[in-house]
């Protein structure tokens, strides 16, 4: 099988990042959601000033992955004061791992999450955490097998629709 490579991207990536970002959050909640929030949750979450803002931000990094040189997804790591929620103690946040729908199942999701365990580990945090929508069950189920344990929850509001993202962690120390 060829090799998954991960890299950091750049402000040069901004295109695919945005392409992947619309691609995967529209494959992922359109079923549960209607069409309208979808649509402006993408426009104000994945339009370009937003992403290349998100990619300037010394304090979030984002990883391609990619398949023969085709980019078939990506996480985004927030630190310090990018995180979305303040968390006690010295944290990372992984706020999104996007892998289009036609990789699922080729442990990209697993290759992303393993890189940021990489990086915890060398930035000495004490825990990497994450929010996941409650009705994610695939997202919640590959968190929980590899040892994230929930410890909160919080609001997230998709266009008219509030909903409950579980907060989830794992202890890198």
């Amino acid at each position: 099988m060829p090799k998954i490579e991960i890299q950091k991207a750049s402000i040069a990536d901004l295109e695919i990042i945005r392409k992947i970002s619309t691609e995967t959050f529209t494959e992922t909640f359109s079923e549960e959601n209607t069409a309208e929030n979808m649509a402006n949750y993408i426009q104000e979450n994945f339009n370009i000033e937003k992403i290349a803002s998100e990619l300037n931000n010394p304090e979030s990094v984002f990883y391609l992955a990619s398949l023969e040189n085709e980019s078939i997804g990506y996480m985004k790591l927030n630190f310090g004061e990018a995180q979305t929620e303040k968390q006690e103690g010295n944290n990372l946040e992984i706020q999104r791992i996007y892998v289009l729908q036609a990789f699922h199942g080729k442990r990209i999701g697993q290759l992303l999450l393993d890189e940021t365990i990489k990086i915890a580990k060398q930035m000495a945090v004490n825990s990497v955490w994450l929010g996941v929508w409650e009705e994610n069950h695939r997202a919640l189920q590959f968190y929980s097998k590899n040892g994230f344990v929930e410890f909160d929850q919080h609001i997230f509001v998709l266009g008219d629709d509030v909903q409950t993202d579980l907060l989830m962690q794992l202890k890198i120390n």
